[in-house]
């Protein structure tokens, strides 16, 4: 059988990434990587420059493309082929992810208009936690909204499933999984599935984020839009683009520059504080729903590449066993934990599009 050419799109809110493997669902091989800032607006260019340069370092045709797509709504547990259907459906959950969705269907509709008669797969971010429990699901409001829909669904789902699929084994029984970047979220997983997580019916609840607030008392919204000059869409703005770590600060999501400033501005420090803060909160929630904790895994821009943040949530955490070693929590050692303490502290780089290409190739092969 020959070797499927796979090429995984994952559209972001502010970055495109584009990658190529050979291979099958069981054994892939990493041809090529583009990874390029993008703009609202931008993804079309942008894409096209990306499969421009891949013609140029001589990548073949693809068999199939997958796209990662942030939400699948209620419908979908597992990847799909895309057809016009699949693609009105994802236009319909737009407004459950303004910053997101919108970025994915532009790349899916212009991949099916430079590559026709390939087939197109979507990979979902929501699919990773549609085991879990109903108890987590739910979420406290009537039974029809349920039916309509309104849920806890979890994101970075394909984020997630790299991490356990790095580690194997040694991710243990009972593993809380850190995403954390300008977007952020935790998972508590429980022999390899997802059993609860922060992030609930849209990419907006859960930690504090770089413009994003987190979980947020819902009388603050319903206060802001009986404000003079307050609706639906300001307030939309106000709670993805306009808080979180920027509102904070006061100048910047950005974590590297907050950390650079926190010795000189009482701002920047809160802002630090309150987001390791939170992320020990949802560490012990978490685990309180596994019952006990074996792994502790970090990943995501800020729980990848900041010693600091890392060491700064783990400080409050000695009494779940989580100690960290500080001479190798600044290095790129990816055990982390001090010898003999009873939970591991890794930190694992997510691949997101090797497991969309891992999907895509095993449809193919369907």
């Amino acid at each position: 059988m020959t070797a499927a050419t796979i090429v995984s799109v994952n559209s972001g809110s502010s970055s495109l990434k584009v990658a190529v493997f050979v291979g099958s669902a069981h054994v892939l091989t990493e041809q090529a990587r583009l990874e390029l800032p993008v703009r609202p607006g931008e993804v079309e260019a942008a894409l096209d420059r990306s499969l421009t340069e891949l013609r140029d370092l001589g990548v073949p045709s693809p068999s199939a493309v997958g796209h990662r797509v942030v939400h699948g709504g209620p419908h979908h547990a597992g990847p799909i082929l895309i057809d016009d259907g699949v693609l009105a459906e994802l236009q319909h959950l737009v407004p459950f992810a303004p910053l997101h969705q919108p970025a994915s269907i532009v790349g899916i509709e212009r991949m099916r208009e430079r590559c026709p008669g390939v087939l197109q797969v979507a990979c979902f971010d929501t699919a990773f936690h549609r085991r879990m429990p109903e108890a987590a699901q739910r979420l406290p409001v009537p039974r029809d909204l349920w039916s309509a829909g309104f849920r806890r669904y979890g994101f970075h789902g394909l984020a997630y499933e790299s991490v356990v699929d790095a580690l194997g084994d040694e991710l243990g029984e009972r593993a809380v999984l850190a995403h954390l970047g300008s977007g952020a979220s935790m998972t508590a997983v429980l022999d390899g599935v997802s059993v609860d997580t922060t992030m609930g019916l849209t990419p907006t609840g859960g930690l504090v984020m770089s413009t994003r607030t987190g979980d947020l008392d819902p009388g603050v919204a319903i206060r802001l839009l009986r404000e003079p000059g307050y609706d639906a869409d300001r307030l939309e703005r106000l709670l993805d683009g306009g808080s979180g770590l920027l509102a904070l600060s006061g100048a910047t999501g950005d974590m590297k520059a907050l950390l650079e400033r926190r010795s000189t501005d009482a701002a920047a420090a809160l802002a630090v504080e309150v987001f390791c803060r939170q992320a020990r909160k949802h560490v012990g929630a978490l685990v309180t729903v596994l019952g006990g904790l074996d792994t502790l895994v970090f990943s995501g821009g800020i729980g990848e590449r900041s010693a600091p943040i890392r060491a700064e949530i783990c400080a409050g955490l000695d009494h779940l066993g989580v100690r960290l070693d500080a001479e190798r929590n600044a290095s790129d050692e990816p055990v982390i934990s001090e010898p003999g303490t009873p939970c591991f502290v890794r930190v694992v780089q997510a691949d997101e599009e090797r497991v969309i290409a891992r999907h895509a190739a095993a449809l193919v092969g369907a």
